[in-house]
């Protein structure tokens, strides 16, 4: 069906992410935080048939849009959050972290008549037993147009953009409208991670990261072979108008399509995965500041790759250094 991806060279592979320092990023789209409640399971609950949980401790992450600026600050790029957050408690902790990893949030709306969505796990024994969400049924009027407004006058002073969508709102036709005519008057790099709502709507993009499920979702083909991945894959070049596309496959690895007709398999890079939440934010997070230095996207994609391994052999909400990438690359020889 396709070329296995060459491999990148030790040498190309430290340039690239050296020059990870000088990229300006920004990331527009749903800001979330993520709470992990951890505890034990002893026995059952008498009330009902599920298990009571003893609480031994609790972690707050950055998740969503604001996850992709982790993972985007911590491999050493330049990040600008642009999205909208309530001003509650969630929101002061999200803003609180974005400032403390050292993104700039001159981006970031806050908003009286908004909620911060906040996805709350409960981990036992290594294994999510539930999850909670809180989130607003739509996204305030007013706060919308000024995060557009943020993006008409600013969108020209960074090397990419990532739109990071997680159907929650912030992401919409009138957002990626504006951003469509930004880039007609200046041309800079698009990569977009995608969600069902916004289907119809993505246009003129260097780049889209859909899993698996969403691509054959978007594409409206049943995903069950070579064959079948073709189609989707080509489909979605010509829906959206992208340079590439990348479609992440779970242990099968990625596979990357690209409007020359080159397709490329990246078989995983996982040694062992331990949780896969946020591993598409790494994985946008790392073409797009791969792209931003000059990556091609056949090294932008095998680099995301890699970094996507390394973040799922990691528990909860993760990120990875730059170091820790470069090792993950350079052992793979």
């Amino acid at each position: 069906m396709s070329a296995v991806a060459r491999r990148t060279t030790p040498r190309r592979c430290d340039a690239l992410i050296r020059r990870f320092s000088r990229a300006r990023l920004l990331v527009v789209g749903d800001l979330m935080l993520d709470q992990f409640i951890w505890g034990r399971v002893d026995r059952i609950s008498p009330e009902a048939p599920v298990p009571v949980v003893h609480v031994t401790r609790e972690s707050f992450h950055l998740g969503g849009a604001a996850n992709v600026v982790h993972n985007i600050r911590a491999l050493g790029g330049q990040a600008t959050a642009c999205g909208v957050i309530g001003r509650d408690s969630s929101g002061q902790r999200v803003l609180k972290e974005l400032q403390g990893i050292g993104a700039d949030t001159e981006g970031v709306v806050i908003s009286r008549g908004s909620v911060t969505v906040r996805k709350t796990r409960v981990i036992a024994h290594n294994q999510q037993v539930v999850r909670f969400d809180h989130e607003p049924d739509e996204q305030a009027t007013g706060a919308v147009r000024r995060l557009q407004r943020f993006l008409r006058d600013h969108v020209s002073d960074f090397d990419a953009v990532v739109v990071s969508d997680y159907g929650k709102g912030v992401v919409s036709a009138e957002l990626l409208a504006v951003l469509a005519a930004a880039r007609k008057r200046r041309p800079f790099r698009l990569i977009v991670d995608p969600k069902k709502p916004n289907f119809p709507h993505y246009c003129g993009l260097t780049l889209a990261t859909p899993n698996v499920h969403e691509a054959a979702d978007a594409a409206g083909i049943e995903i069950r072979d070579a064959a079948s991945l073709r189609r989707a894959g080509s489909l979605l070049l010509e829906e959206w108008d992208a340079e590439a596309l990348l479609i992440t496959r779970g242990e099968q690895g990625m596979t990357l399509f690209t409007r020359d007709g080159l397709v490329r398999h990246f078989p995983t890079a996982a040694r062992q995965v331990f949780d896969v939440t946020g591993a598409g934010d790494t994985v946008v997070a790392a073409c797009a500041l791969a792209l931003a230095a000059g990556a091609t996207l056949d090294d932008a994609a095998l680099l995301a790759n890699h970094a996507a391994g390394v973040v799922i052999g990691k528990l909860g909400t993760a990120t990875l250094s730059a170091a820790e990438l470069r090792t993950a690359v350079i052992s793979d020889q």
